[in-house]
């Protein structure tokens, strides 16, 4: 029988495969490193079992100990299923941006999650880094990993992952691209690619918000180049001992809308369901595809598993909130589909000024047409009406006819984006849209706004 004796020897030996429609354009062979098929779904299970086993090795775990680590997500995976097997307790300190699948599944394999705040300094006593080691501190017989630092990190890659990628590429590699974080992967992967072919191009995919591209670039920590970022799993506001600098060749910053929406594309075009790194890795590869010629062979690794992102980069409404979802508004229909369904809110040329201060609170609404007989004869907008009400309180109690501004323009559901842009104005602040149906929808100037944001 091929029997593993624990779930811990199924980690490693993860797929190569080639890229086609999103590299379509790009001059090299584009191949992947999925490690997805690792146990707990990630690169990471490579070097959280090297860590411990060295720890162990070292006499630096007690039988029955705990484990504490600061974590993404995906080394606290990675370091519970080897405390399952090795008998330890495992506590995982996250910052508040990582997905609730993330904390979710730590806590299902059994660890114990604390939440610390993303936007707080390294150094800050809330941040993850030094809550991580206070508990280390605090909880006897306890071991503090610290991924960033601790070098076994960089040592299971160079044994591991380097290998691999070789070996399957029959040593025709040219380039490795891979997102950075902690700095492991692309140091052990770079070191033993670079011992087998010094002419390999180690390229690091970083975020707005992170430091490690300019400090690549001119080897000064700029503080200014700090601040909170949505991307998961790569860029840091610290410079971690595992990433060795003078291994890679080059750093390319992607964007936190490019890395969630190349996540999604990944999934949809090449079937590829992982997560925000991947993003990240593959819009990067693309932004530098101008440096890759024929006969390249580019492999760009994609961290972990998709369904760790399915409430964020794959949640439309969590997309939209963010602006980052690609919606292709064309015309007015297009920007009244998501309340279509609803009738529209009109005030009648009697009712009181006092009634349109209702309806807006109560529609969270700014402007209103107003109707007489069916037709539109006006409309009122918030701004007029607080203006007037702040200065003469019993304003309130006129009726609309006798203060109504004029009716707004009225367009057909066909009309473009670029039409409506040159009639919503800084005086027009909307439009009627009437529609095949002979029901009527307004379009506000934020309605235009968020469609070409």
């Amino acid at each position: 029988m091929k029997v593993y004796n624990n779930i811990l020897e199924t980690i490693g030996n993860t797929p190569l495969v080639r890229l086609n429609k999103l590299t379509k354009d790009v001059k090299a062979t584009v191949l992947a490193k999925v490690e997805t098929t690792n146990p707990g779904n990630s690169v990471k299970d490579r070097m959280a079992v090297k860590m411990v086993e060295d720890a162990e090795n070292a006499g630096l775990i007690k039988p029955g100990g705990t484990i504490i680590e600061g974590t993404s997500g995906n080394t606290g995976m990675g370091l519970a299923l080897a405390c399952i097997v090795k008998g330890y307790k495992l506590v995982c300190v996250l910052a508040d941006k990582q997905s609730k699948e993330k904390i979710d599944i730590l806590r299902a394999v059994g660890a114990e999650v604390v939440v610390c705040p993303t936007n707080v300094s390294a150094e800050d006593p809330r941040s993850y880094y030094s809550v991580s080691k206070r508990l280390a501190e605090e909880t006897p017989n306890s071991w503090y990993v610290n991924q960033y630092d601790n070098l076994s990190n960089r040592v299971a890659h160079y044994e591991q992952t380097g290998p691999e990628i070789w070996e399957q590429t029959e040593g025709k590699i040219t380039h490795f691209i891979v997102g950075v974080g902690t700095g492991g992967t692309i140091s052990g992967v770079g070191k033993y690619l670079k011992e087998k072919n010094p002419d390999i191009k180690i390229w690091g995919i970083d975020t707005y918000g992170s430091v490690f591209k300019k400090y690549h670039e001119t080897g000064e920590f700029d503080e200014n180049e700090i601040y909170p970022y949505i991307t998961e799993g790569i860029g840091e506001d610290i410079l971690p001992k595992n990433v060795d600098f003078s291994i890679i060749d080059r750093f390319e910053k992607v964007t936190d809308k490019d890395a969630a929406v190349y996540t999604r594309k990944l999934a949809r075009e090449e079937g590829i369901f992982v997560g925000n790194s991947a993003g990240s890795a593959i819009k990067g590869v693309l932004q530098m595809a101008d440096d890759l010629k024929e006969g390249d062979v580019a492999v760009v690794l994609f961290h972990d598993h998709g369904s760790r992102y399915v409430g964020k980069m794959f949640n439309d409404e969590w997309m939209k909130e963010r602006g980052f979802l690609e919606e292709q508004h064309k015309t007015a229909k297009d920007l009244i589909e998501n309340h279509i369904n609803e009738p529209l809110v009109t005030l009648g040329v009697e009712e009181l000024v006092s009634h349109a201060v209702g309806k807006m609170r109560n529609f969270n609404i700014s402007q209103i047409p107003v109707t007489k007989d069916g037709e539109f004869v006006g409309m009122v907008d918030e701004k007029a009406l607080i203006s007037q009400l702040i200065d003469n309180p019993q304003f309130k109690d006129e009726v609309i006819g006798k203060i109504m501004n004029p009716p707004l323009p009225i367009v057909s559901g066909n009309t473009s984006i670029q039409e409506l842009s040159k009639v919503i104005c800084k005086d027009v602040p909307a439009v009627i849209v009437k529609l095949d149906d002979d029901k009527h929808h307004i379009v506000t100037r934020h309605d235009l706004i968020a469609a070409i944001g």
